[in-house]
């Protein structure tokens, strides 16, 4: 057969027999996360987003008076 002279990576190659293709994802395990990660997760978000966020709305009338 002739190649036409293309490229090593760009020539066409047998497909190599694999594992079958499945059409559903595996089922996600239930209780991979412990208590210990979800009580961490939920204190560091928390911690992140709700406390500087209530500290800004708190001190609101104190911005205000500034101007």
């Amino acid at each position: 057969r002739l190649r036409l002279g293309l490229p090593l990576g760009l020539r066409p190659r047998p497909a190599l027999p694999g594992p079958g293709l499945a059409s559903h994802p595996q089922p996600a395990t239930l209780g991979s996360a412990g208590t210990m990660d979800v009580a961490v997760g939920l204190t560091s978000c928390f911690l992140c987003f709700l406390l500087p966020s209530g500290w800004v709305l708190s001190h609101l009338e104190s911005y205000k008076k500034q101007e």
